[in-house]
Parts: structure tokens; sequence; C-alpha cells
């Protein structure tokens, strides 16, 4: 049985609860950027695993959920461009049939998850992270003014897509 050096074993307690402590923000942003829980999952699951294999590079563990989100965006967006291919079979009747109007979203989340890719990744950061703008933007890779104006937008869509349902 190899034993594992003291500090070893510190780096690793210390990671998993960190990772533990942020585990719905990271499932949460890259929900924002997937279309499906199962692709956040493996999104959130590849973050963690390049988290581990980087985490002596991190400076302070404040800064580890910031750095989280990013890793986890990175890896959502990563998922994305590969995974562009598939289709989903609960995908398939709706590709095969006539085009059905989109229902009212239910609640502010339903309407988040509706907004286009961009916007959705902003809010979700912003909004429901607490990251700041500048945060935002570096966990993006945009400008803290695109940040900005796809929050902007967002806001005017969320008030379009909520007050589509009070009616």
């Amino acid at each position: 049985m190899e034993l594992v050096p003291a500090a070893d074993e510190q780096a690793r307690e210390q990671f998993s609860a960190v990772v533990a402590r942020h585990s719905h923000s990271l499932f949460r942003a890259a929900r924002a950027v997937l279309d499906s829980d199962a692709d956040a999952e493996d999104a959130v699951g590849e973050a963690v695993l390049r988290a581990w294999q980087s985490w002596d590079r991190l400076r302070t563990t404040e800064a580890a959920r910031a750095w989280l989100l990013k890793i986890v965006v990175n890896c959502a967006y990563e998922q994305r461009r590969k995974g562009s291919r598939v289709t989903y079979t609960d995908d398939l009747e709706a590709l095969a049939g006539a085009e059905e109007p989109v229902p009212p979203a239910s609640g502010l989340w339903e309407a988040v998850l509706r907004l286009p890719e961009e916007q959705r990744a902003a809010v979700v950061l912003y909004y429901y992270e607490e990251l700041s703008v500048a945060e935002t933007a570096r966990a993006l890779g945009v400008a803290q003014g695109t940040v900005k104006s796809r929050l902007n937008r967002a806001r005017g869509r969320l008030r379009d897509l909520l007050n589509e349902e009070e009616s």
C-alpha cells in the first residue's frame, strides 16, 4: 500500500472542500452554456479534473470560485463545439414535425434558459453567481463592455419573456 504524503492529502482535502462548496455554481454555469443537464455534468467533471491538475498553480483559495467558474465555462464551450454534431433522440420528434410554438416561460430560471447562449452565460455568472462585470468578462473571455451589453439585451429579453407568461 502506497502512503500519500501529508501535503498531498491536505491539498486533496482542500480541493475537495472547494469543489463541494461551489458545485452548484459550477453546474449552473455549465448549464447556462449547454442545452442539457447531462452535458453540463460532463463539462463540470472535465473542469474538476483540469482544476485538480492545475491546483498547485492557484495562488489563493479566495480566488478559487472565479477560477473554477472560468474553467467550467471554457469546458462547456469546448464541449459545445465538439458536440455540435450530436442529435439527441429527445430532439428527433421536434426535428421531424413542423415547428411548434415555444410555450411561455414558467418562471425566471426557465426564461433565463431560453435566452441566447451568450446572454444566458453572462446572466448566470453575473446575477446567479454574483461575479463582478470584470470577473464575468474574464470567465467568458470577452471585454467588460461586451458583458454589459449582453446583460442589457438579456434583461430586455427576460422582460419580454416574463410579460408573455403573464398574458
